[in-house]
């Protein structure tokens, strides 16, 4: 039915105020990181870093932010904040203060200032003693509080959520970092760990980050040289960089290696996230466990190469470990005693 309504008297529905038309005109966001010619960072959008631990993955931010302070160029950061977007918001959700206190003076070092006098640019918040929900909470309020507020770094975000693979609070959380950023027109830089077993980011929360982020940045230890780390794009809007690396000098900074070529000893160790898309791997699974609920070890293997195999996408052995890891990380399959059993509901 077409009745026509008197839009006088009709409040106006709330989803018109997210229609986009094609007479719209915006402005292109403010870059404020790059690494060479690729953007990395915008204001209004968020971005990571992710590595195994030990990766040296706060080294590699400290850079970043030390970049920021000084509207320069930090290993193969280059950072410009707008003037009226000059100040920087550091959290960290793991160390204790002592250790919180060397990044901070790592940071100042860096960026060539003196560390006997705070800069009145930056703020430093230590977290690691604080609820899960107050860490939110107060990051929520130093973000609406700074009013020239240009960049945040949230250095541990799986901390700010109780369980990291729970699809109900990686959803929330990562909608948290798109409202902060959009409504404070800033940019979000979190840290979160890669897997131990592959190399995909940790949990329902990794996989929401992967998908949302402006950048992922990877940083990985040389299989040649424990001492460098190098840095690579995981996941990008903008171009590819060429990956670079650096290694800790004898003052504890990180410094670039000129000429650098990323080696590896072997094959990628992990099953790629984008290989198989979330409908084939549900396919594929409820393939599998059609005849029984519970499979064992011994043969889940062969198992999921017949499964997969009917869809399409056939394995040898080691893939087909891979791929079991794979799954039990993102919770599409889940352990219990000596069993494992489908599990439907997970978030890819």
């Amino acid at each position: 039915m077409n009745a026509q309504r008197d839009s006088a008297s009709v409040p106006v529905s709330s989803w018109c105020s997210a229609r986009l038309f094609v007479t719209d005109e915006f402005a292109a966001p403010p870059v404020i990181l790059r690494v060479d010619d690729s953007v990395i960072g915008t204001l209004g959008n968020f971005s990571a870093s992710t590595g195994k631990a030990k990766s040296k993955k706060t080294f590699n931010v400290c850079a970043i932010v030390a970049a920021a302070m000084t509207g320069g160029t930090v290993l193969n950061y280059s950072a410009s904040l707008p003037p009226e977007r000059r100040r920087i918001l550091y959290v960290d959700t793991e160390q204790s203060r002592f250790h919180c206190k060397r990044v901070l003076c790592r940071i100042l070092r860096l960026a060539g200032l003196p560390t006997d006098v705070h800069p009145p640019l930056l703020e430093f918040l230590c977290l690691r003693g604080y609820a899960t929900k107050e860490r939110l909470r107060k990051i929520e309020e130093a973000i609406y509080d700074l009013d020239d507020l240009g960049l945040v770094v949230i250095d541990g975000i799986r901390d700010l959520a109780h369980d990291i693979n729970s699809p109900g609070e990686a959803t929330d959380l990562i909608t948290k970092l798109m409202q902060w950023t959009d409504e404070r027109r800033i940019h979000i830089h979190t840290v979160l760990h890669l897997n131990k077993g592959d190399d995909n980011t940790r949990g329902h929360l990794g996989t929401e980050l992967n998908n949302k982020a402006e950048t992922v940045l990877q940083i990985t230890k040389d299989d040649f040289d424990r001492d460098i780390s190098s840095v690579a794009a995981m996941h990008i809007r903008d171009r590819d960089f060429e990956p670079f690396a650096f290694r800790i000098n004898a003052d504890a900074l990180p410094e670039q290696v000129e000429d650098y070529q990323l080696r590896q000893t072997t094959a990628a160790k992990s099953f790629d996230y984008a290989e198989v898309c979330e409908a084939k791997h549900r396919e594929a699974l409820e393939l599998l466990f059609s005849k029984a609920d519970r499979v064992s070890y011994s043969s889940l293997i062969g198992r999921l190469q017949s499964s997969y195999a009917a869809i399409g996408h056939s394995f040898g052995i080691n893939k087909a470990k891979q791929l079991k890891v794979f799954l039990e990380n993102k919770r599409m399959i889940v352990k219990e005693d000596k069993f494992y059993r489908y599990n439907p509901d997970f978030h890819y």
